[in-house]
This record gives C-alpha cells, structure tokens and sequence, in this order.
C-alpha cells in the first residue's frame, strides 16, 4: 500500500486562507497535484458537503475535515500546520493543525483502518505537541507513519495505562470480569472515518479516569465485531455518541441510556460517563426501547428530539424514497412521448398492450416503443403516493410499517386523496404500527407481531379510517387545490411561481427545496393518470425545473465574470457547476452556500423565484419531472423556458457578486481574492 502521507501534501507554518473552505480547497488541491485525486473540486465539494453536516474542529487547535469521494484515487492525508489558524468550529477557537482525510468512494478495509488510527492518534496530547514542534515535512510523515503503524489496533488514549487498556478496550469484546461497573457504548458519524474512533478513544479514556469498564462498538468504516452479547447483558448503562442511526439498536432493550452527537463524546467525554452512571442506578432514567421513534435521551445534549423535527424526518425520508420513481417514472414517460407523441397518452396502454413487435399499431415502430415506454412509466408513476405512504410508515415503525403504508396509500389513491392522502396516511399507518408494536403479548406470539399482527392490525386502522373517514374530506380538499390551481392567472400565478422558486433555492435539495419539488411531482402524476385535468400543474413542473436549475447556473456565470471574489476551489466548482444546473442539480450551489450563506442564499432565492414566476406567467408546460436541458422535448414554449432560466441566473448571479464585492470593500481582512498559496 502506497504511503498516506508524503512531503509534497505537507505545509508546515502556512497561510492558506481565511476560512476554512479556502484551506479545504487547497488541501484538496495537494491531493489532486501529487496525483492521488483526479478533480480538486470534487474533493473539496464532497469535504465542504461532510463539513455542512457537522464541523470538524475539535478542542486543542485540531480539524479534520474528512470525506469519501468519487475524486479519491488513492487513500490520503494532506496537513497544514496554519499561521494563522482558521475556524473550523472548535468550542475553543481556531484551529492551527489540519488533517484532510481523502478516501475513495470505495476504500479497502485496510487503508480505512489506517485512516481511522491517525484520527484516534489526534486525541493523544504528545502527538499533537510532536506535531506542532516539527521542523520539517519529513518529520510530519515520520511521526504520521509511526502514528498509523503502531495505532491499527487502537492506540491507548492519553491517560490510560497497561492494566486499565486491558480493561477498557475499543476493539468489541467481552466485559472483563471485575467488580467495577460496566458501560457499553457505540459510537457512529455519518462517513465513519474519523470521528466515529475518536468518539470512542475520548470515551475509553474517560472510562478509565473514572475507575470502571467501558466498552465501545464502533459502527464505522474500520472492520469492527458487534459487542457480546454477555457484555451488553452485564452492562450497567449504554451510551449511544451517533449523528446516524444505531445498527442492532434492538440488541440494547431495556438498558439506560445517555445518547448524543459524536462530538459531544469527543468534547465532553467525562460528563457523559458521569450521565450513564446516574442513569444506572435510576429506574426512572430513559431506556432503549429498540424501535425507530424512541427518543433516546437523559437530559443530555443533542440527546433529545423534538416531535417537530421528528415529524419531518419521518415525512422527508418519504420523499426521499419516492423519488426514484419520481424520476424513472417521469423520465420514461417524457421518452414516450418523443417517441409516439403527446397522443400517446390517450391509448398507450392499450397500443402496448394489444401489440407486438410482429404486429405494430399504426404509425409503426416509433408509435409502439413510445406506448410501451408511456405505460411502464405510468405504472410506475401509480407507486407515487403509495412509496411516499409505505416509507413514512417505514420511518416510524420500521420494517412492520411498511406494508400497511403501502396499503393506505393504494386507498388514497383509490378514493382520490392524493399526495395528502398519502401524507395523512403514511403517518396514520406508522402510528398505528408503532403502537401495536409496543402492546404486551405472550413470549409465544412475539414472532408472529413484525409479518402477521402488526400488518393485519395496523392496515385494518390505517385503511379503515381512510376510507370510512378521511378519505372523502382529504379528496375534496384536493380537488378544491387543482380546482384553484387551474383557475390561476395573472397576481396569483405570479405569486405561487415565486414562492416555489424561492424554495426551491432556499436549501438545496434539503427539505424545504425537497416539499416545492414534491407538490410538482405529484401533480404531474395527476395529469400522467388521468386522475386531475388542466395543464396547471404541467406549469408548476416547469417552474419548478426553472427555480432548480438557476442557482449552480448563477454561481457558475459569477465566477466566470467576477473570479477575483472567489476562492480557486469555488472557481473550480463553478466550472462544474455550469453542467449540474443545465441538469436539475441544484445541489451543485451548495459549496458557495456553505462558504457564504448570508450572501448566497439570499441572491439565490431571488433569482430563482424570478425564473418561477415568468414561468408562470408565461404557461410554459413540461411532462418529464426531471433531466433538465436534456428533456426539453416534452416541453411547449421552449423559448419562455430559456428566457425565465436566462433573467434568474443574471438576476442572482448579479446579486451575489454585488453583496460580495461590498463585502470586500468594507471589511479589512483578506478577502477571497488575496488568497495566497503556501
């Protein structure tokens, strides 16, 4: 294996920038320059996208930015050791020492091990003191490599010695058997390289500090055996340190539990040993119940959720998982009609249907591949409103809820309810199985409650109450919404356009952008079934398409008009960006959010609410759901199309390089455009 770290991706008392994105994309640049990344850009969109979820600061003047990318061609390490430090979010103030983690997007389990050992060397004070005294690039990857050679079987964290570690073990195993009371933890971060091991070293030291025995599963990228399970059973209390969901949660029931982000176990490792033991010996403390919609909390930070953002959770991984039909549904549907026509609509079932390759329709082989490809598409788009049920009901309850959500969002369907039917339904569904789930029942019957009870109980609920009560109002109210959308012209279709446009910017792709792009999807399959009439939702899916497509469109021409405002990583994802936008990804604005949200949101919001409303006005009607340019066959007025993506783009593109250039006017500190190389 290639070595991680070599002199040319060492920068000793450098000065890369101001902020912490302009480092970022210098580091990625190092990677990229030693040939151990193909597309410097990339790398740091996908670092930023990972710095977006959580900051990578850490106590003690460290960061580590980190990520997998598509980029990465060989597992690396780039480090700075920066005069002067830069915030990357640390409680304590700026960081002087950085490690970029690069791995590729598919790394093998032994460059990740050895990843993840220097992130647990980063807790060890005499590490970082060797560090912040060398004097040249070679000793850097002198004490790297010694570092990741000695640490793949978890370095003993700072504090402990020989007969605590053999007490105290990151590695899954079984408790020793001692008097001293025992705690299991698992600790998880979103990409699993770093903080997931460094969560769980900071805890072992805390552990042993506080005379007792603390053993960590770590659910990362590094192979890992699941906990005992005689140790989870002797344990005192568990400590989940996750920003994701817990693999085996079930294996857990019963115990009290202290649960937060993996920073506060990296930050505050002693407090949280100190919960777990309060929550040991008290019976009133919260408990692992083993199920999706437990609030796993003690009173501890980052422990607690609201219903609110619970709620959401449950209604955007919906979304989420009704997308790909979204998008293979409507994609498919807009191919039929380039290739049989807009009549197709009108008898393509029947033409693929009763026809053949040996017994074409009229109009031959165009026409007949055109109503095979409009019927898989309407097929496909009829699991619309049950996928986005099926999977809330997933979200709540898990794998039981599944099957009553699909069967309450066939119901909605059936009587006509919709994409509210769907909502209402799917949170009906998981609710009632999530509550059947936690009845008491005999030891007996407990294998037949996930594929027979809770189906049979939670469907009869879900179902009943849609058909026999909601059903009807839920239909009305639908109704009354496509009635009111087609009867829109002038102020209030100017109005609606705008307001989807600005949410379709306001968060790219998060879940406000993720409810405007719902509401068009599922008018669309409205019109696709037959089931609404009117071409107003046909407009809404173009002014939708419009508002996606203007931000990374917008930063790209500000970059290309005004490079002096941005860092070379943004004018390198600018270059990038101008393909994302004519493609629908809005998310390719996102590293220019994440660098200046108070400056790029905004200009982004009015641009795209601009393109949303001309739209609007305009009646411009698309089918396809999604792809863009590269759909405009199933669109009509075209060139309106073009001009509302033209005037968005300028509008916002002018506006962020406005708000940027009196920014750098009025501040005194370096802007974007003194940014200096090490």
């Amino acid at each position: 294996m290639s070595a991680l770290l070599t002199t040319p991706l060492v920068a000793l008392d450098a000065d890369l920038g101001a902020a912490k994105e302009e480092v970022i994309g210098r580091l990625a640049a190092m990677v990229t320059e030693a040939g151990r990344a193909t597309d410097s850009a990339g790398l740091s969109a996908d670092a930023m996208a990972r710095e977006a979820q959580s900051a990578t600061g850490l106590p003690g003047g460290i960061a580590i930015p980190h990520c997998r990318s598509g980029s990465v061609t060989a597992p690396s390490l780039a480090f700075a050791r920066l005069d002067p430090g830069v915030d990357f979010g640390a409680p304590d103030g700026p960081a002087d020492l950085v490690f970029l983690i690069a791995a590729p997007a598919g790394g093998e389990s032994d460059h990740l091990t050895l990843l993840t050992a220097l992130a647990r060397a980063l807790v060890r004070p005499d590490f970082t003191a060797a560090l912040r005294a060398a004097t040249s690039d070679a000793e850097v990857v002198a004490l790297v490599d010694e570092a990741v050679g000695t640490g793949q079987s978890a370095p003993a964290p700072s504090g402990t010695d020989a007969d605590a570690e053999a007490n105290t073990e990151v590695t899954p195993g079984t408790a020793p058997a001692t008097a001293k009371p025992t705690i299991v933890a698992v600790t998880a971060c979103p990409t699993g390289i770093a903080h997931t091991y460094m969560a769980a070293d900071s805890l072992v030291a805390a552990g042993d500090r506080a005379g007792l025995n603390l053993i960590v599963e770590t659910q990362g990228s590094s192979t890992a055996q699941p906990l005992d399970a005689s140790t989870i059973a002797d344990a005192d209390a568990v400590i989940f340190a996750t920003d994701v969901g817990v693999r085996g949660r079930e294996r857990f029931a019963g115990k009290p539990v202290v649960a937060s982000g993996v920073k506060r176990a990296i930050n505050d490792p002693d407090a949280m040993v100190r919960d777990a033991l309060a929550a040991a010996s008290d019976p009133d403390a919260p408990r692992v119940k083993g199920d999706r919609a437990e609030a796993e909390s003690a009173g501890t930070a980052g422990g607690d959720v609201h219903w609110g953002v619970r709620l959401r959770q449950w209604l955007l991984t919906g979304v989420s998982y009704m997308i790909p039909f979204v998008a293979a549904g409507g994609l498919l549907i807009a191919l039929g009609f380039l290739l049989g026509g807009y009549q197709i609509a009108d008898n393509g079932q029947d033409i693929a249907v009763g026809n053949s390759l040996w017994n074409l329709p009229d109009g031959g082989l165009s026409v007949y591949l055109g109503a095979v490809l409009f019927t898989l598409g309407s097929l496909a788009f009829g699991f619309l409103v049950p996928a986005l049920s099926g999977y809330i009901a997933f979200a709540i309850a898990d794998r039981p809820g599944i099957a009553p959500g699909f069967a309450v969002g066939v119901v909605a369907v059936t009587v006509q309810a919709g994409f509210i039917g769907g909502l209402v339904g799917g949170l009906l569904a998981g609710l009632s199985a999530l509550w059947i789930s936690r009845l008491p029942v005999w030891s007996w019957a407990r294998g037949l409650m996930p594929v027979v009870v809770i189906p049979l109980f939670a469907t009869m609920i879900s179902g009943g109450l849609m058909l026999m009560v909601l059903g009807r109002p839920l239909a009305a109210a639908t109704e009354g919404l496509e009635s009111w959308l087609n009867g829109m012209t002038g102020t209030s279709a100017l109005l609606l356009g705008a307001i989807l446009g600005a949410m379709m910017a306001f968060d790219l792709g998060g879940p406000v952008n993720k409810a405007a792009y719902a509401f068009a999807t599922a008018g669309l399959s409205g019109i696709t079934t037959g089931e609404v009439g009117g071409t107003a939702p046909l407009v809404i899916m173009a002014a939708v398409m419009a508002a996606g497509m203007t931000p990374p469109l917008a930063m790209a021409l500000a970059t290309t008009v005004r490079p002096r405002l941005f860092s070379p990583a943004e004018q390198e994802n600018g270059k990038a960006a101008w393909l994302l936008g004519l493609s629908f990804i809005s998310e390719g604005a996102i590293p220019f959010a994440a660098a200046d949200l108070l400056r790029v949101i905004p200009s982004m919001m009015v641009g795209s609410a601009a393109a949303g409303a001309i739209i609007m006005n305009a009646g411009v009607t698309l089918r396809a759901p999604h792809g863009g340019i590269f759909v405009f066959f199933a669109m009509q007025h075209v060139l309106w199309f073009l001009a509302a993506l033209a005037v968005g783009t300028a509008l916002s593109a002018l506006c962020v390089v406005v708000l940027k250039e009196i920014s750098s006017r009025r501040t005194a500190s370096a802007p974007a455009a003194s940014y200096q190389q090490a």
